[in-house]
């Protein structure tokens, strides 16, 4: 009997033994068992770091950020709202969005968006997100690149998640990545809702680390932000120097990762979340305070 978070039928011993099983795998068909091996087991850390960035790229659309200043939730318990968050999307990672927790997570996102008025095109660009900002970081710092059958799989994944939460009208891969661009070019601008709310998020990153760390947190942080997001949120702009660091800090990353033997434990759904100490052992979705289940 294989030990609980493992994946059975996978050769423990060969770094690319999951990438040969996923390329004989339907990208459409099997996308959830495809997805669940890509960010739980091939690129975990990778998954995590580029989700928080996916999330940071929506505060610079200025509708997005003013409705997230309106109610209160990053300003008064940031850490709380980014671990709600991370904690729905990982049930139906996990367990797969049709299971009994992946359905029970799904009505708790669908609970907390159906307050506020959102645009379907906002709506839209955030799902993109979620799609599109993981394959660019993994193609730019994984320790390899992903496949296009993890590609295919990722966007399945999300499109059947979007269509359950009532999201109309998700465009086909390429158009949707075009439309994730174009949304981008049209609407990242300054405003005083994208300063607050990112500052908000900023300071409980670098509320992660040992207070003397923090300045030299949040400067790693901005530097590693594309212009276009820079300018939105109102941050200044970091010395040549700083953003070269931290991406050669990222690529060697994704360098030593590559020397490491193949991981065999799932990272999906195991991480630490701050504002729920018992997670994920003895822990019940209704948990979640901001969203009462009931």
């Amino acid at each position: 009997m294989s030990r609980p978070g493992r994946t059975r039928g996978l050769d423990p011993l060969g770094k690319y033994a999951r990438l040969r099983l996923i390329q004989r795998l339907d990208p459409e068909r099997e996308h959830t068992l495809i997805y669940r091996i890509s960010a739980g087991l091939e690129f975990p850390w990778d998954y995590t770091r580029a989700l928080e960035l996916a999330l940071f790229r929506t505060f610079c659309v200025p509708s997005i950020s003013e409705l997230l200043r309106q109610t209160g939730e990053f300003g008064c318990r940031a850490q709380k709202r980014y671990d709600d968050t991370s904690i729905l999307m990982e049930e139906m990672g996990r367990h797969g969005y049709d299971s009994q927790r992946g359905k029970q997570a799904l009505r708790m996102v669908n609970r907390m968006h159906g307050r506020y008025d959102i645009s379907n095109d906002d709506m839209l660009y955030v799902l993109s997100t979620f799609i599109y900002e993981p394959i660019r970081w993994i193609d730019a710092y994984g320790w390899r690149p992903l496949s296009d059958h993890e590609r295919t799989a990722a966007y399945w994944h999300y499109h059947q998640i979007g269509l359950r939460m009532g999201i109309r009208g998700i465009p086909g891969y390429e158009e949707f990545d075009r439309f994730n661009r174009d949304y981008e070019a049209e609407h990242f601008r300054y405003a005083e809702s994208n300063r607050e709310v990112g500052h908000d998020n900023l300071a409980m990153v670098c509320a992660w680390f040992p207070k003397p760390l923090h300045g030299l947190v949040r400067r790693g942080f901005i530097a590693g932000l594309e212009p276009a997001m820079r300018t939105a949120f109102g941050f200044p702009e970091p010395r040549r120097w700083e953003t070269r660091a931290v991406t050669a800090a990222l690529r060697l990353h994704g360098m030593a990762e590559r020397l490491l033997p193949a991981r065999q434990v799932s990272r999906l759904g195991r991480g630490r979340k701050l504002s729920y100490p018992g997670y994920p052992n003895g822990y019940r979705l209704g948990d979640l305070g901001a969203l009462p289940d009931r």
